[in-house]
């Protein structure tokens, strides 16, 4: 329970907000998508800040899951703190629980978790986000995969990762109606 509400703190420090005042940018919910979050801060003020987001978001849950796999937690119980964090990222209390789409967190976490399932969505994801320059496609079509691509490469962790992806998806519902309508902002 105490590591769960350490990777539920820890997700809740947004690092497109953090990263923003740091550069002394304006705040990213109040313009573009208003979405605190990576492809959000690449639209409105570039490569550098967005990498910058991008590293922080998918960095900040990483010591917390480094403690529950250290005591030799269950993959269940990463799971769970791996929960915590995307949830945190996504329903920070300090922002009246209006957080990010939790891809990048998510990014990170499996990085811990299921290192070669992270890459493998990272890599598709890059390529989808260049050929159709939508991150919301990129980022849906990256989640979907993660499941089968835990079958093979991380089969204890294949719940964990589906309730990751559950995740991901309810928190771009918004960007499904706007690409069902072709509203969706390029990247």
């Amino acid at each position: 329970m105490t590591l769960a509400l350490l990777g539920y703190a820890s997700g809740s420090c947004l690092g497109a907000l953090w990263v923003c005042r740091v550069a002394g940018v304006g705040d990213p919910r109040l313009e573009g998508s208003g979405n605190p979050g990576f492809s959000n801060v690449l639209r409105l003020h570039g490569r550098r800040l967005a990498a910058v987001t991008l590293l922080f978001d998918a960095l900040k849950g990483m010591p917390a899951l480094w403690l529950t796999m250290g005591l030799g937690l269950a993959p269940w119980a990463q799971g769970v703190v791996g929960l915590a964090v995307l949830l945190g990222h996504s329903y920070p209390p300090w922002h009246r629980f209006r957080g990010g789409k939790a891809v990048a967190s998510a990014f990170g976490v499996l990085l811990v978790l299921t290192p070669w399932v992270a890459l493998c969505c990272a890599a598709l994801w890059v390529l989808l986000a260049w050929r159709v320059r939508t991150a919301a496609v990129a980022s849906l079509v990256s989640a979907g995969i993660a499941p089968l691509a835990s079958l093979w490469l991380a089969p204890d962790y294949v719940l964990v990762v589906v309730t990751f992806t559950a995740l991901v998806l309810v928190r771009h519902l918004l960007n499904i109606h706007r690409l069902r309508h072709g509203d969706e902002p390029g990247l």
